[in-house]
């Protein structure tokens, strides 16, 4: 209770009365505020929206941030302990992969950060006349911004994994090599046996399985981010984004473009 109340006074004392005001608002006129020679002057409109709507989403949004700051606190804390990570797990993770898809989950996250993001560029396309392509930057610190706020936080294990990688490549190397000097003590000139004595043996399936868990130790990662998840994320901010390339190609020429290609 005590974050949320100061959560609520930082979302007015400083998101609306400083940042939204002096930094965001337009300072040209629009149906929430009409410029004049005293300063900005709210419509009722305007008011409802600065001291009613924004707030409440500037809550929302800071109280989100919050739980991403216990959640990665509660990952720090978790990799302080000493785990016991199985270099040869199949998710090439150590068995850490379930931190990835759960991350996976802020993708509604991602989303709402994308649609901010295409809500302030619409309004200076359509006011001002800004192009679409001018926001680049924007765009792609706004990806780059959910992402680490998002994955970031995962990479506190990136100290045990690699410390798990280093410890399974040394175990099982000294294994593999115990392993295929037996093989070729066993099999190899001058014991080489008989031929029927080699069909049907196992030893050469061993061989070929510890081959691939070798290579599964070699090929583990020392990040639990995984290439989905980070596809999955950017893509859920640049989705509320991809209908402002409307105002580049108008609908009417895009449909008539996508049916000269397909008929």
């Amino acid at each position: 209770m005590l974050a949320e109340v100061l959560l609520i006074g930082a979302v007015y004392v400083f998101g609306v009365l400083l940042v939204w005001r002096h930094y965001v608002a337009l300072p040209d006129p629009t149906w929430y505020a009409t410029p004049t020679p005293d300063g900005t002057a709210l419509t009722r409109a305007g008011f409802w929206y600065g001291f009613v709507s924004l707030p409440i989403f500037q809550f929302v949004l800071l109280r989100w941030y919050f739980r991403l700051f216990v959640w990665a606190r509660l990952l720090w804390q978790v990799s302080r302990i000493d785990l016991v990570l199985a270099p040869t797990h199949p998710d090439r993770v150590g068995g850490l992969s379930f931190l990835s898809a759960a991350s996976g989950g802020f993708a509604v996250l991602a989303l709402a950060h994308g649609a901010l993001l295409a809500g302030w560029m619409a309004t200076r396309i359509l006011l001002l006349g800004e192009p679409l392509l001018a926001f680049k930057a924007e765009i792609a610190l706004m990806t780059v911004f959910v992402l680490c706020i998002t994955l970031a936080p995962l990479l506190v294990f990136v100290p045990q994994l690699v410390a798990a990688k280093r410890r399974g490549g040394r175990e099982f190397g000294m294994l593999a090599a115990r392993h295929a000097h037996a093989f070729e003590a066993k099999w190899m000139p001058p014991a080489t046996p008989a031929d029927d004595a080699l069909l049907g043996t196992a030893d050469i399936q061993t061989l070929s399985d510890l081959g691939n868990s070798y290579a599964s130790v070699r090929s583990m990662r020392i990040t639990p981010v995984s290439q989905d998840v980070v596809l999955r994320i950017a893509v859920a901010v640049l989705v509320p984004i991809a209908p402002l390339l409307l105002t580049m190609i108008p609908l009417g020429e895009l449909v008539r473009k996508l049916a000269s290609i397909l008929l």
